[in-house]
């Protein structure tokens, strides 16, 4: 599984490095998340600079994409030509998006009249877009699924793996991250998060 985790400048570090962190806990089965970008170099909100591992194109061939969040955002989905270069099939590839990456979600026109998850700043924004944000960290549609809060990057991470791989796995990967001592209520709370949304999930896929 082939994973581009879209990284544009002004990210949070926490979307894209937390989720990519999780699914790279699969790289034994050959899993592996790449930080995908659309220039060679991007800086997050709070000044850190890193090397994409992929440009922007390879989301269109990647076997699953995330889009985390970032303040520039709303620049982005202003940029007819960066969309251009963004395209996603959501009945090969599994999809997921957090906070103000679920803006530009709407905008690839992904998410439709469908409920979707955002961060609270964001909130208004996407409302705009034209879609019905629910007050959930977690949501799936098939082969899309959004989260809000920083944090809920372990759910997108989870659901991709329990998706792509198995349940066992998602638990196996979250097991891994959280703190000693609160392993196993961050195990069961992250898989009663995605649990519902995994079988039907599969069934619309």
């Amino acid at each position: 599984m082939q994973i581009a985790v879209l990284t544009f400048d002004g990210f949070n570090e926490l979307d894209s490095f937390v989720a990519a962190a999780i699914l790279n806990r699969l790289r034994p089965k050959g899993w592996q998340a790449h930080i995908t970008c659309p220039t060679k170099q991007v800086t997050s909100m709070n000044g850190v600079t890193v090397a994409a591992q992929k440009p922007l194109e390879f989301a269109t061939e990647a076997d699953a994409v995330l889009i985390g969040s970032g303040i520039r955002t709303r620049e982005i989905v202003a940029d007819a030509e960066m969309l251009a270069r963004i395209r996603l099939d959501s009945a090969r590839q599994l999809i997921g998006a957090q906070c103000s990456g679920t803006l530009l979600l709407a905008k690839l026109g992904l998410i439709g009249g469908l409920p979707a998850c955002t961060d609270l700043n964001t909130k208004p924004w996407v409302i705009e877009a034209g879609v019905d944000v629910i007050d959930a960290p977690f949501v799936a549609h098939g082969n899309v699924a959004t989260a809000g809060g920083c944090l809920a990057s372990q759910y997108l991470a989870s659901w991709m793996i329990a998706r792509g791989a198995a349940l066992e796995d998602a638990r196996a990967a979250i097991h891994y991250v959280a703190p000693v001592g609160e392993k196993d209520s961050h195990v069961e709370r992250a898989m009663g998060v995605i649990a519902p949304f995994i079988q039907a999930g599969r069934v619309a896929a």
